[in-house]
């Protein structure tokens, strides 16, 4: 019988099924952060439970971590107690930690591609909606509630029913100034926030094959976005090579073995899904959303579309206007959508040697220690800096406001974060998701701009 990617990875995890109930799934590998694991580690204690396996798991500080130079300071009490709950909970149950300062520390999602953890094939779980990244590497990946994250930690396993599977199509190839989050968004304003509910995707087309995996994971994280339960990419000679060499890849002997393994890892010919979509990105332009979710979005030289009169009332803005020339007051680059090095790289190339405008503040947050290290090694920092911005520390920052780095109300923020809810970056604040390169074209002029006006070489 032929099979879909997603199909084939479900059933070799299936513990156990039964008609009418959820499927028992075994779970590989758990990424813990600071905010959604407390309640189950005490789970854990209360029913005097060992840790199913501590060398499926790993546990970093992201979310409440400030990214400001003295960020060993914290002082919002809530954000101490969780990191320093986290700690503690690790060193109880004998799980490995990357604290701040250890050369590994940063974003759950991009520390677990970084040191070769996520791998093709895989089962990854985290209590967090954008464990969808690492399907970029060909894994089913998706994120857990609390109750879950005690289940998987103390048995390996959950309980799931068996997904619907859809299959994307991105056809053709994208001009100058097109990037992965472009391409993403224009999937999500095709099918809407709610188009991807009870599926998992397999993202395919000429252009995909094309990406890098840093692309290919923006592409995957965003997945949720659209509703769905994962997004994933089958792995390819792009994912053999990146993984090649990490920490925790395959070594040896074993390389060749899984390399076997991950080669025969996709889709049947004649696969069915439950679902197919088609998208042309041949011509489509840069996209900037207009209003409060990931699918009111529109390319910078379209029209706002009159369907949502209290985003436009909460954004400020008006049925008929494109969004070039909207005038903004902050700028992040980062988070676990487009905090790799080869968005902070796109981003330099449009700050090389401009200065951002003089009213807005610029932030600019690597997604890991790793990432952090290798901009400054590249000069990347002092591109940045000598624009006018400013290069913090890794984490998830501006990102969901939950670390002292926020939006004021009422203010504007050009992001490349992936949601942009009411309040999402701080009360009242205003946010409009686009691509690096955007935002560092925002940056310059102070205006939300088109950013093939400052591409030299292409991207």
């Amino acid at each position: 019988m032929q099979k879909n990617i997603i199909e084939k990875i479900w059933e070799k995890h299936t513990v156990k099924s039964k008609a009418g109930y959820p499927d028992i799934l075994a779970i590989d590998f758990q990424l813990i952060h600071e905010v959604t694991s407390p309640q189950a580690f005490d789970f854990l204690r209360e029913k005097k439970l060992k840790f199913f396996n501590q060398k499926t798991a790993l546990a970093t500080i992201d979310h409440s971590i400030p990214t400001r130079n003295d960020r060993h300071i914290i002082t919002d009490p809530k954000a101490r107690e969780q990191i320093n709950a986290l700690k503690k909970n690790c060193a109880e149950f004998g799980i490995k930690l990357f604290d701040i300062n250890s050369g590994k520390q940063g974003i759950v999602h991009v520390i677990g591609p970084e040191m070769g953890i996520t791998q093709p094939g895989m089962t990854i779980v985290c209590g967090d909606s954008h464990t969808s990244t690492h399907g970029a590497f060909g894994a089913l990946a998706f994120g857990i509630g609390t109750t879950e994250i005690g289940q998987a930690m103390a048995t390996g396993c959950l309980l799931r029913y068996k997904p619907k599977t859809m299959r994307v199509n991105f056809r053709g190839l994208p001009k100058s100034g097109i990037t992965a989050k472009d391409i993403i968004l224009k999937l999500i304003k095709k099918i809407g926030v709610s188009g991807g509910a009870l599926y998992m995707i397999e993202y395919t087309g000429e252009v995909i094959s094309k990406l890098s995996m840093e692309e290919r994971m923006t592409i995957c994280n965003m997945s949720i976005e659209c509703g769905a339960r994962a997004g994933l990419i089958a792995p390819d000679e792009t994912t053999f090579e990146y993984l090649k060499g990490l920490p925790c890849a395959p070594r040896t002997s074993k390389w060749d073995e899984a390399l076997l393994n991950w080669r025969g890892l996709k889709s049947d010919p004649n696969a069915k899904f439950d679902k197919e979509i088609e998208i042309d990105i041949s011509r489509m332009a840069p996209m900037v959303t207009w209003g409060t979710n990931p699918a009111e979005v529109v390319e910078i030289t379209k029209e706002i579309p009159d369907t949502s009169k209290k985003s436009l009332e909460y954004t400020k803005l008006k049925a008929g206007q494109t969004m070039e020339g909207v005038k903004i007051d902050y700028v992040f680059i980062g988070s676990c959508t487009n905090g790799r090095i080869s968005d902070l790289r796109a981003a330099a190339e449009i700050f090389k040697g401009l200065k951002i405008a003089k009213w807005v503040k610029a932030y600019i947050v690597p997604g890991s220690e790793q990432v952090y290290a290798q901009a400054i090694k590249e000069g990347l920092d002092e591109i940045f800096v000598k624009a006018g911005a400013e290069f913090r520390k890794p984490g998830c920052s501006m990102c969901l406001a939950m670390n002292g780095d926020t939006v004021p109300p009422g203010k504007r923020c050009a992001s490349t974060s992936n949601r942009n809810f009411i309040g999402r970056q701080g009360k009242d604040s205003i946010t409009h998701l686009m691509s690096p390169i955007m935002a560092a074209s925002a940056a310059i002029t102070g205006r939300i701009t088109d950013c093939r006006r400052f591409i030299k070489n292409g991207f």
